[in-house]
């Protein structure tokens, strides 16, 4: 092999392949600022760092509206099906979850608050979807029946709760905390 050979002339200050006197100051370029990039280094741009999410207040509000209407979209799907349906509630926690995490960012309770909120929301569109049932079969108004009958919708829906009724409540807390833990970051 083949060694390259250092530069003719003294070495400076012992390094051969030196090419200035290490006791003069660098030269700066004429018409360059002192500090600006020199133009043979290309400098990409940096982005600004994101501004830090720790909003519980609007996360809750946002976790909040996404559950009331999760649970009335749940309600509805339940009264038109006559069946709960699984996927609507991982629907409800996601919904909820990817809201709470968005809007409040990395707030340590918003996850928890959010699995809060999505039971609550399923436990609502339920009863929603129960009071609709309800309503078909009367042959009445759901108002009437949600609220000026709601501990009969409650009555009901304790009679039709089933162990799946209750793995719907998990699957929706779980997803809605992921979902926050998730969307926060």
């Amino acid at each position: 092999m083949s060694q390259s050979t250092p530069p003719s002339g003294p070495p400076v200050d012992s390094n051969p392949y030196a090419g200035e006197p290490a006791d003069q100051p660098p030269v700066p370029q004429q018409g360059v600022p002192q500090g600006a990039p020199q133009p043979s280094f290309p400098v990409a741009p940096v982005a600004p760092a994101a501004p830090s999410r720790d909003n519980f207040a609007l996360g809750l509000v946002a976790a909040l509206g996404a559950g009331v209407v999760s649970a009335v979209l749940y309600g509805l799907i339940i009264g038109l099906t006559k069946h709960e349906i699984g996927y609507a509630a991982v629907g409800v926690g996601f919904l909820v979850g990817i809201a709470a995490g968005r809007v409040g960012g990395r707030s340590q309770t918003l996850p928890v608050v959010s699995v809060i909120v999505s039971v609550a929301s399923v436990y609502l569109g339920q009863l929603i979807g129960e009071a609709m049932i309800g309503a078909k079969e009367l042959g009445v108004g759901f108002s009437e029946v949600f609220f000026d009958h709601f501990d009969v919708v409650q009555e009901a829906w304790k009679a039709n709760a089933d162990p799946l009724t209750f793995v719907f409540f998990a699957i929706a807390a779980y997803v809605a905390f992921q979902g926050t833990r998730k969307a926060g970051l």
